[in-house]
């Protein structure tokens, strides 16, 4: 626990200042710290012979597998093609989410008429649906296509909806004043005001669509990081499970920082 003094000092630093940024050199170097830590206390447990590798492959481990899988088993292949669908899905299920949800939250009429199913169906999981879309769309690419689309859709029309729901009245009276129509409204008022929450929340949902392809892909894929995982599982190699895991999240987190970047090149009038 940190003693009082020590607590001042960080308030007067602004590390401890409620709602206060950072610098991004200590954002770097926090978030790198928290990552050393981890590995440091996998590597403590595994290699210290805490926990078995049966159930827990070590950092170096894992990191032998990674580069086999590479070499050896065409892994790059099993990237591509789980970053194909991820993309796939998502973007299906953005070409229509966001339009209806910007509707929906521009004219109460749409979102009356619209919003119960919406509601209703956001919270149906989509690996409930794999069952059914196996027997609709086999076991190929349409199939796993089909669950991102289902898990991502109904999650973005809601969150669109209620961003541009949310903008300013001012704005919009102030467009009246100035002549605007019904259209004009939201093509100049409400599109522009709500993009760059609009962005933040697909580059959320984003993350989301990466757990439902791994779903899809444990059943009935013959490519694929989870259809990876699935052989590992039944091999028994927890290095190879957590090294296709740890990649699922790097390029995650590229992805991430890509969707930020792009928000703030585009949107540079809004405080992200």
């Amino acid at each position: 626990m940190a003693s009082p003094s020590s607590t001042a000092l960080l308030s007067q630093r602004g590390s401890l200042e409620p709602l206060k940024p950072v610098t991004a050199t200590a954002r770097l170097l926090l978030g790198t710290g928290f990552f050393v830590l981890f590995v440091g206390l996998w590597a403590l447990a595994t290699e210290g012979g805490y926990v078995q590798p049966l159930f827990l492959a070590s950092p170096a481990r894992a990191l032998a597998a990674g580069w086999s899988l590479l070499t050896e088993y065409g892994f790059l292949h099993d990237i591509g093609m789980t970053v194909w669908r991820v993309l796939g899905g998502f973007l299906l299920a953005a070409a229509i989410a966001v339009p209806l949800g910007l509707m929906m939250g521009a004219y109460k009429g749409v979102e009356a008429f619209f919003e119960p199913f919406i509601s209703f169906a956001r919270y149906l999981p989509a690996s409930a649906f794999i069952p059914l879309l196996i027997l609709w769309a086999g076991v190929g690419e349409a199939q796993k296509l089909a669950v991102i689309f289902l898990g991502s859709v109904f999650q973005i029309v809601i969150m669109v909806t209620v961003i541009a729901g949310a903008t300013r009245m001012d704005l919009v009276e102030a467009a009246y004043t100035l002549g605007a129509g019904r259209g004009g409204i939201l093509r100049r008022v409400i599109i522009p005001a709500a993009a760059p929450q609009v962005m933040e929340a697909l580059r959320l949902v984003l993350g989301w669509a990466w757990t439902y392809v791994i779903v899809a892909e444990l059943i009935g894929a013959q490519s694929g990081i989870g259809h990876m995982i699935m052989d590992s599982q039944r091999l028994l190699d927890t290095g190879q499970m957590i090294f296709g895991i740890v990649v699922i999240g790097l390029i995650g987190l590229v992805t991430d920082l890509l969707f930020r970047q792009l928000n703030r090149r585009l949107f540079r009038w809004a405080v992200l």
